[in-house]
């Protein structure tokens, strides 16, 4: 990936980008169409046949840019640094993002503890524990909890399987082939969610079938997805950007799909605004200090990642 050897044509990075943004979306569906498989007889069924199928995407997606970068060393873990695989740097990678990540989601965060100190309050007074019984109560339930919520395939799509495939093929691939392509560090930051948000118009068609919304209702729903996920693709390609790092932007992703959208304001709850507000400024004062590329990177002069492209100079 250096200057010196092979690069690609902006042309022939756009079109691979293209490529394995349509191969995303027609591999959901190819145990029907192409393989002629029987419909699944469960949900469950049907979201382990996605995920299946969302890992042979990733995979191949993986191989298919090994094939197309001009990578000069056969080296494992210089070829994994290309697409954000590092074993170096984890829990900076891990835990800045996602604290920055949450600076967005002050307000609801904010909302989730007032709502959670009332629901304290109801069953202290309904049975007449103290406050640290109430919280005692509630440590005790969570090993409950987390099993029920692990055996949710819904868990398991928007926690594990989505956030991974989604972030190794539109963050992991796609961002070396732009930068290789010649795409300056911000262009790439900006094309790579338009391929992203491509690969949610298949949804479009199924809200329209499944929920027996009119075209018109589909297709404000899907806007409104589409718009998050240009948003969301942004902010996640830049700390992908920044940190050289895969666990950066899938940690946020994983957040992100947690929270669902930012709370801004709710009737009667002023300090859910108040922290809405202070969460945003802090995010904005904080983007770039707390995604300096030398947190995540030994040396960003001659870094293994990205050859130069985390320097941030481009």
């Amino acid at each position: 990936m250096e200057e010196s050897e092979g690069r690609l044509s902006k042309p022939v990075a756009v079109i691979a980008c293209i490529a394995m943004t349509l191969f995303y979306v027609a591999i959901l569906y190819a145990p029907t169409l192409i393989l002629r498989l029987p419909p699944p007889q469960s949900y469950e069924n049907f979201m382990i046949r996605r995920f299946i199928c969302a890992a042979v995407c990733s995979v191949a997606s993986v191989i298919f840019c090994a094939l197309v970068l001009p990578i000069t060393s056969g080296e494992a873990s210089y070829s994994f640094g290309v697409y954000g695989i590092r074993s170096d740097h984890f829990w900076q990678a891990m835990v800045f993002p996602l604290f920055l990540t949450s600076l967005m989601y002050a307000g609801s965060l904010m909302l989730k503890s007032m709502l959670l100190v009332n629901k304290w309050k109801e069953h202290r007074h309904q049975a007449g524990e103290p406050l640290l019984g109430c919280i005692k109560s509630t440590l005790l339930s969570l090993p409950g909890q987390m099993s029920s919520v692990a055996s949710n395939v819904l868990f398991w799509r928007n926690f594990i399987v989505a956030p991974v495939t989604e972030e190794l093929v539109f963050r992991a691939c796609m961002i070396p082939l732009l930068l290789c392509g010649g795409f300056k560090a911000y262009n790439a930051i900006f094309l790579c969610p338009t391929f992203f948000s491509l690969a949610h118009l298949n949804h479009m068609m199924e809200i329209y079938s499944r929920h027996n919304y009119s075209l018109l209702k589909a297709s404000l729903v899907v806007g409104l997805q589409l718009g998050y996920t240009v948003v969301f693709g942004s902010y996640a390609s830049f700390l992908f950007i920044r940190t050289g790092n895969i666990v950066a932007p899938l940690v946020a992703h994983a957040f992100c799909n947690y929270m669902g959208l930012p709370v801004l304001f709710v009737h009667g709850k002023g300090p859910v605004s108040i922290a809405f507000v202070a969460g945003m400024v802090s995010f904005v004062w904080l983007l770039f200090p707390i995604t300096q590329p030398d947190l995540y990177n030994e040396n960003t002069n001659n870094c293994r990642c990205w050859q130069g492209y985390c320097s941030w100079n481009q």
